[in-house]
């Protein structure tokens, strides 16, 4: 197969409730979770089917327990299964120990359900404790997809990376694990849903000229490179967000040289031209 000019993976947090539970939200912050795979990843998966494109889904272990049916038609739909936290925790608030114990469990659930074990790991929140990434290698991932320091270009993670005001900065060694870069623009969820210092209710035409525009300068400017957009069931699926992601879709047909891919293929394919 020839390399595309570009490839863009599209990639859904599948995160349910999973969050709520953890912090004992009331009833309709439940039910906007629960609207993820009740409402929402049908519709995405139907697109999907309907386009032929291939995704990858970061789970958090409790949507994978809670909602067998949605997962099931995840993986009968040809998409990649990746790890997501358990209870959608903030690493970087968690002991070591902690951490190991949740990215072993979630490893353990995915082979259950899927029969292989996951290759990818997104961090919740994109947060990230100093030993995260370590344990993230430790625990046989091939990827992580959390970091910002590229934007369409993978890279291996640095580990044992220093910053201190009295001495600077003193970066680690790169080890295996492959990174799968990610950005705020590219994430549908601080445009559409509400938070601290933003109305959460962008119109959807601002962020296709976000996306279309990250979209048409990779394609011009970084040939070989993947672009990645992070979206939410509970938040993508709403109809008028799934009008824009079908009219983003066919903003990449239009292209010449574009390709849709999991991320695990992607890498793979990275990874070999690396390592010839």
């Amino acid at each position: 197969m020839d390399t595309p000019r570009l490839t863009v993976a599209l990639t859904f947090d599948h995160d349910a409730f999973s969050d709520s539970v953890r912090r004992g939200d009331p009833p309709v912050k439940f039910s906007h979770g629960e609207f993820g795979p009740r409402v929402g990843a049908p519709r995405i998966l139907e697109l999907l089917r309907r386009e032929a494109i291939p995704s990858t889904w970061f789970v958090p272990g409790h949507t994978l327990v809670t909602f067998p049916d949605s997962i099931e038609a995840v993986l009968a739909g040809g998409h990649e299964l990746a790890c997501h936290g358990w209870y959608h925790e903030d690493f970087s608030e968690l002991p070591a120990e902690e951490q190991a114990s949740i990215l072993d469990h979630c490893v353990s659930a995915v082979r259950e359900v899927s029969g292989v074990p996951p290759r990818g790991h997104r961090a919740p929140y994109w947060a990230l404790g100093a030993d995260t990434l370590r344990l993230v290698e430790a625990a046989g991932f091939t990827y992580d997809s959390s970091l910002m320091s590229d934007d369409y270009a993978l890279f291996r993670v640095r580990h044992g990376d220093r910053h201190t005001v009295e001495d600077g900065t003193t970066f680690g060694q790169a080890g295996r694990l492959i990174q799968v870069p990610v950005y705020w623009g590219l994430d549908d969820w601080p445009q559409f849903e509400p938070g601290p210092g933003r109305d959460g209710m962008a119109p959807p035409s601002r962020v296709l000229e976000l996306w279309t525009g990250e979209l048409r300068y990779a394609h011009e400017h970084a040939p070989g490179g993947l672009l990645t957009v992070t979206m939410h069931p509970e938040c993508i699926g709403r109809g008028h967000r799934m009008l824009m992601l079908e009219a983003f879709i066919a903003a990449c047909r239009a292209l010449p040289g574009v390709a849709f891919e999991r991320l695990d293929s992607y890498v793979d394919r990275w990874q070999a031209a690396a390592e010839a």
